[in-house]
């Protein structure tokens, strides 16, 4: 059985992914890593509205963020989203797996 613990922690995380932003950042974030402007202009999304779910993803462990100059560069955490090849993404949250097909 799942402790308290992880199931808060599988909780956060889906409850951050929830949200059909966040689902587009993740998505595009599936390429490679990206500052907040250039996902702003993939997903057609304010950078303000891409920047608040930016530290949403970030807070619940899904995303991480590396200083680059003036930039800061978001990519997808890899302890969480794993590739295991070219057709999925996974994102493990420690008692279950789920795969996201690549379209």
């Amino acid at each position: 059985m799942t402790d308290k613990e992880q199931a808060k922690k599988c909780a956060d995380m889906l409850q951050a992914i929830a949200e059909p932003n966040r689902i587009r950042i993740i998505e595009c974030l599936r390429t490679g890593s990206k500052n907040v402007t250039e996902l702003a202009k993939a997903l057609n999304v304010e950078i303000v509205n891409v920047s608040h779910h930016l530290g949403v993803l970030r807070t619940a462990g899904l995303v991480e963020d590396i200083k680059e100059g003036r930039f800061v560069v978001y990519s997808l955490h890899p302890k969480v989203f794993r590739n295991d090849n070219s057709k999925a993404t996974y994102l493990d949250l420690g008692w279950c797996r789920v795969e996201i097909p690549h379209n």
